[in-house]
């Protein structure tokens, strides 16, 4: 959204974030340099720009042959600290994007969370013998010196397109991007043509250094609640209670509309803490529907809402997924960088 009556405030804005970004960049601030090959994967906006699915791609590639680990804020979260996440976290200790890895991977790879990323990368890194490190949501985090950086874009909604705060929505100015090893233009359409995406690598403008991949988003063929995947997978049969509390909700909603017409959607804030009485006004909406109902909601809302005794067996969850464009180069450049390093 552009909100052009602020414009003058995000020229302050620029200034500010400006002034630290060139502080960085000629030593006046240390960015902490590691041994050990670190991917961070951000991006320029605040929202959802598939930052998510991608860490999950990417720390089940490398674990595959690698001792992985995945550092993040923890946003949400009502502790502070460094924290590993185990079979004893809930949201409320790690934050929902960890629960979420956590609920999937188990221990296929480690999942901590710190708000001080160098400390945390230091003791992940040392305690667990990490062989890669990948960060979720740091692209602004300098302190840390990164090896690799994925800049996530949205394709309906690109930093190219985008303005600073609070006119605009992105977080630095536009030059950030000169930062990135790859672009990922993200959620992209399954049609995409090569015209479209020569015309979004003419706006990106990579230097001879970067590379710029498109993906999309897709879900699983089944749903899944605590229990079980849904008996006979056929969401037409069913009146459905969509909940989302994420950035952009849009991709499930588009998703949801080939399967269903029977769609009453429940939209909170990303990260929403859900209440009591949030649980008590969706409970009201699912009595108000027909015989063949249920609650569907995402993957990370879904570690929230399992807390909630009296709702958790009547949600299910979408489990999400990403494709890449080009896969195998793509995969073959992360693996070169981490085998090199």
């Amino acid at each position: 959204m552009k909100r052009w009556y602020l414009y003058p405030f995000a020229m302050l804005y620029n200034v500010i974030t400006g002034t630290r970004n060139v502080s960085y960049n000629i030593g006046l601030q240390k960015s902490t340099p590691f041994k050990t090959p670190i991917i961070n994967v951000g991006n320029l906006s605040v929202g959802g720009s598939g930052k998510s699915p991608m860490v999950m791609y990417l720390a089940e590639l490398l674990s595959k042959n690698y001792r992985t680990g995945v550092l993040s804020r923890g946003y949400g979260r009502k502790t502070k600290g460094y924290e590993v996440t185990n079979y004893e976290s809930n949201y409320k200790t790690v934050g929902d994007e960890a629960m979420q890895l956590f609920q999937r991977f188990k221990n296929k790879f480690v999942i901590a969370v710190s708000e001080d990323r160098v400390a945390g990368a230091k003791k992940l890194i040392y305690d667990m013998d990490l062989e890669t490190l990948i960060l979720d949501d740091a692209y602004q985090h300098r302190a840390i010196k990164a090896g690799f950086n994925i800049l996530m874009t949205d394709y309906n909604d690109p930093y190219f397109k985008d303005f600073l705060l609070p006119a605009g929505d992105l977080r630095e100015s536009r030059q950030g991007s000169k930062r990135a090893d790859i672009i990922m233009v993200s959620k992209c359409p399954p049609d995409l043509t090569d015209e479209k995406k020569q015309y979004y690598i003419s706006r990106i403008k990579p230097s001879r250094s970067q590379k710029v991949y498109f993906s999309s988003i897709n879900y699983d063929e089944n749903v899944y609640s605590l229990r079980e995947e849904l008996p006979d997978n056929n969401l037409a049969y069913y009146d459905i209670l969509l909940i989302t509390g994420i950035a952009n909700p849009k991709p499930l909603v588009d998703h949801l509309a080939k399967y269903s017409q029977k769609v009453k959607h429940l939209k909170f804030k990303d990260h929403h803490n859900f209440s009591n009485d949030d649980i008590q006004n969706i409970l009201k909406e699912y009595k108000k529907m027909g015989e063949y109902k249920m609650i569907l909601t995402t993957e990370k809302d879904y570690v929230r809402l399992k807390s909630f005794d009296y709702i958790r067996k009547l949600i299910y969850y979408w489990p999400i997924n990403v494709q890449i464009d080009q896969q195998q180069e793509f995969n073959k450049t992360i693996e070169d960088y981490v085998r090199k390093n």
